[in-house]
Parts: C-alpha cells; sequence; structure tokens
C-alpha cells in the first residue's frame, strides 16, 4: 500500500456496540464515479475506439464519394458481355486432308497456312487443261493460215472479175472490128458486082473472053460468101456477148454500155468473190450491185483504198479466227480456273486471331464449304451492353465508357465509347419472339444491347475473351465524341479499312 495514501486517508470511524461486544471500525464509504475518474486504462480504450471509429468514416468518406460520383454521372448494367468476330474456316474445294498444321488456341496471323488438302488429283487437272490450251493455240495458227489463204483468194478472185470485165470489153471491140470487117467485104462484093458487070458488057461487044467472064462470076460469089462469114463472125460476137444476132434496132454493133458489169461470165465471177467474202466475215454485195460498186464499197472500208491495208485489218475479225480465238481463251479460262482450284488446296487464315473449335484431321475426306475450324479474332472485340429500356433515353453514339471485367476486377478499367443500337430488344430478335397481341402478357422490362468499342485496347495485357462478363460506366452527362457524336442512328453508310480506326 502506498503510504502517502495511507497517511492521508482518515481512519475508519468506531461505532459502539449494543450488546457489549468490543466496537468494530466501519468499512470506508466506496468511492463512486462521480466523484473518482476512471482508470487510466480505460481512457486509452475508449481513446482508441474512437480513433478507430473516425478513421473507419474517414475511409468510407473516402471510398464512398467515387462511388456516389460514378453513381450520379454515369448510367451502368451489369448485363454485358464482350463479342467478337470468329471466321470460320472451310476450303474451296473438296478433297482429302494431307497435313492440319495448328491446333486449338494456337494464335494464327493473316496468310498463315492452316490446312493442306492433297493436291494431286487438282495437278492432273492442271495438265490436261494445260494441253487443251496448247491445242487450242496450234487451231488458232492454223485457223490464222486458212484465212490468210482465203484473202489470197479473194485477191485472186478481185482480179478473176477484173480479168472478166476486161475479156467483155475485148469481145465487144472484137464485135466492133467484125463489123468492120463485114463492111470491107460488102464494099469488096459491091466492087466484084461491079466488076462483073463490065465483064458482062465487055463479053457483049467481044471485047473479054469467055474466061473473063467466068472469072468476074466467080470472084462475085467468093466475096459474096466472105460477106456472109464476116456476117456470120459478127452475129457469133454478139451471141458471146449475150446479145440477139441480130437487134431490134437493125445496128449489129448496137451493145448495152454496162455489159462488162452485167454480162453473166462477169456476174458468176462476182458471186464466186462474194462467196469468199462470206468465208472471211464481210458484208456480201447486193444482187443488183455491179462490180464496179462492189469494189468501190470495199476500198471504202480504208481511207485511201489501201486492198492490202484493208485485208490485213480483217483477217482478226474472220469468223474462223474468231472461233479459234474464242476456244483458246475458253482453254485459258478453264487452266485459269484450274489452277485457282490447285491453290485452293492450301487453306490459309484470313485474320489474325485463335484457332478454335478445330474438328479436322489428316486423312479426313472433306467437302467445299465444310466447316474445319474457326478464329477468334484478338482485336476485333467489342462489348455488347444489355441495358434496360428505362437507361435508353440519356444514351447516345459517341458517349465515354469505363468498363470492367468481372475476370479481373477493379484492377483492370478499359475504356471504350458507344458506337451503335441494335435496332430491336433482345425479345423481338428471338427465335419465337413473345406474342403480345392477345393482352394476356405480363409486362418485363426490355434490355437493349447496345455495341460498345473498346479504346486502347491491347490484346497482350489483360486479354479479353469472348463471352466474358463486363460491367459498363456510361457517363452520359459528357459531352460525346467521334463519328456520329449525339446521334441514335449511324450514317446510311461506312467504310472501314480492315485494321483501321474505329470509332
Amino acid at each position: 500500500m502506498n503510504p502517502n495514501n495511507a497517511a492521508s486517508s482518515p481512519a475508519p470511524p468506531v461505532v459502539p456496540s449494543v450488546d457489549g461486544t468490543p466496537p468494530q471500525p466501519t468499512s470506508p464509504p466506496t468511492p463512486t464515479t462521480s466523484t473518482v475518474g476512471p482508470p487510466a486504462g480505460h481512457r486509452l480504450r475508449r481513446w482508441l475506439i474512437l480513433a478507430a471509429v473516425l478513421a473507419g468514416l474517414g475511409t468510407g468518406v473516402v471510398f464512398a464519394i467515387p462511388i456516389a460520383t460514378t453513381a450520379l454521372n454515369t448510367i451502368s448494367t451489369d448485363d454485358a458481355y464482350v463479342n467478337g468476330h470468329v471466321t470460320f474456316v472451310a476450303p474451296r474445294v473438296s478433297g482429302q486432308i494431307k497435313q492440319v498444321l495448328v491446333d486449338d488456341n494456337w494464335r494464327v496471323k493473316t496468310g498463315q497456312l492452316l490446312v493442306e488438302l492433297d493436291p494431286e488429283p487438282y495437278q492432273k487437272i492442271v495438265d490436261i487443261k494445260q494441253a487443251n490450251v496448247e491445242s487450242a493455240e496450234a487451231d488458232l495458227v492454223a485457223a490464222e493460215a486458212q484465212v490468210r489463204g482465203l484473202f489470197a483468194l479473194l485477191r485472186s478472185q478481185r482480179w478473176k472479175l477484173q480479168a472478166t470485165m476486161e475479156s467483155v470489153d475485148n469481145q465487144v471491140a472484137l464485135l466492133s472490128a467484125r463489123y468492120a470487117t463485114l463492111g470491107s467485104k460488102r464494099a469488096t462484093l459491091e466492087r466484084t458486082k461491079a466488076d462483073l458487070g463490065r465483064a458482062k458488057d465487055s463479053f457483049a461487044k467481044n471485047a473479054s473472053s469467055k474466061a473473063d467472064l467466068d472469072q468476074a462470076n466467080e470472084a462475085v460469089k467468093v466475096a459474096d460468101a466472105l460477106v456472109n462469114q464476116a456476117l456470120q463472125e459478127v452475129y457469133e460476137t454478139r451471141v458471146t456477148l449475150g446479145l440477139l444476132p441480130e437487134p431490134p434496132s437493125g445496128i449489129l454493133t448496137d451493145v448495152p454500155k454496162d455489159l462488162n458489169q452485167t454480162f453473166s461470165t462477169v456476174r458468176q465471177a462476182l458471186a464466186e468473190l462474194a462467196q469468199t467474202l462470206a468465208q472471211v466475215g464481210l458484208s456480201l454485195p447486193s444482187s443488183e450491185a455491179t462490180p464496179n460498186g462492189a469494189i468501190e464499197d470495199f476500198k471504202k472500208q480504208d481511207a485511201e483504198g489501201n486492198v492490202d491495208r484493208i485485208i490485213k485489218k480483217l483477217i482478226p475479225s474472220a469468223p474462223g479466227i474468231k472461233q479459234a480465238t474464242a476456244k483458246l481463251l475458253q482453254t485459258q479460262r478453264d487452266l485459269a480456273q484450274a489452277k485457282l482450284n490447285l491453290s485452293y488446296c492450301k487453306v490459309y487464315a484470313e485474320i489474325d486471331g485463335v484457332v478454335t473449335r478445330r474438328n479436322v484431321n489428316a486423312g479426313n475426306n472433306v467437302q467445299a464449304a465444310q466447316q474445319l475450324m474457326a478464329i477468334r479474332s484478338l482485336t476485333e472485340i467489342w462489348i455488347d451492353a444489355n441495358f434496360k429500356e428505362t437507361q435508353i433515353a440519356d444514351l447516345k453514339i459517341g458517349q465515354r465508357v469505363e468498363l470492367y471485367a468481372d475476370t479481373y476486377g477493379q484492377r483492370q478499367k478499359y475504356n471504350g465509347r458507344i458506337t451503335g443500337f441494335t435496332y430491336g430488344t433482345g425479345s423481338t430478335l428471338a427465335l419465337l419472339p413473345a406474342q403480345n397481341a392477345t393482352g394476356n402478357f405480363v409486362k418485363v422490362v426490355q434490355r437493349l444491347p447496345v455495341r460498345i468499342e473498346l479504346e486502347g485496347y491491347d490484346p497482350e495485357k489483360d486479354t479479353l475473351y469472348a463471352g466474358l462478363s463486363m460491367t459498363p460506366y456510361v457517363y452520359y452527362k459528357e459531352a460525346p465524341q467521334g463519328p456520329n457524336a449525339g446521334q441514335k442512328l449511324q450514317d446510311l453508310t461506312r467504310s472501314l479499312a480492315p485494321g483501321g480506326p474505329r470509332p
């Protein structure tokens, strides 16, 4: 006991005993709180509790302010998921799988070889088509030679036509010459007749002998025969020219002016020329056309009337060459298709991504368009957030969004922007949409899918997988930015290059 406390404390009073027993000292009165202060340990505990409460309140305020600020300035939903493009890998031709070069969960790059089909059957087809092309090329060379021969024949027939017309002109000239001969013979006949008259007068006067008279008679007969011969030769020439032996006009030299254009042999030569023209694909002269007119029409195809240049230009358009050229083009296209099918034996990745759902092995026989595997893009992903219909009114394209994945929690934040609204709620896009027109329905708050594009997303860090749950916070009070900012609908058309920036 503390001596100081004992000295200062008063002694307890002595109470006398009633029954004669010795008096006993009474206990000192118990001190109360009102008179004596609490122990020091109690006061320290109280301060510690108070400090803990204040610290908890401060911590709560620190965490509550951002939460309250976010709640007052954003619209959120827990019905949001990661979505992304998926490319289904399928061969373009049928065949047997030779080798598969990738497996599930392997990352691939655009242009990387994934699957190879057995190329041998398609290589054989390429060889066959190549032989067809070579045969068609030889046919084209033969057709060109044949057409050139036809054009050579055309030249020959053109000169034959010219020779025929010249022959008619010669016959007309011969007719004139024979008619002149006929005139000469007639003059000779007249002279011999005059000589015969004089011989008769001389013989009657005994001035000449009988022999002289007989000679004069004989000369007349010879001259008459020569006149008849010359006349028959004129008739022959006229008949050769297709004319009457004796024209109605009586003039033996009377012939049509265009006889060298209408004569039968000339028309025949023109018909042969037209037949060759048809074989080389040129237009035929009309049935009434004259050789000179047909030749002039042919020469009009060139400004200078150069026949050789015309023929050279017409050779490629000849039917035989066109047919051979078309056949060659067809075989070349067949060869190109065969080579294309051969190239399809190698199946390449069309996008960067990760292989999933591989269901093919070497040795499998596959058909064209049969799904072999799928590739999910790592970069072309977005968030489909299903907001309630009561939240949609304040949402617009271009509004900033903060997103958190359930996988990573609050330690990883993603940034994005609203880029569009699905034009229909989930119930209207269902396979069997609800039929509420009957009146017997229970009203359910509908949700509208809203597309959110990520900004600055790097798949190498904190990768997002398709289907993961996300929690978006849309800052609807901030000004929207980017393409179509502040609108509900996007533009009518939008061209977006692969890998290019997104709104």
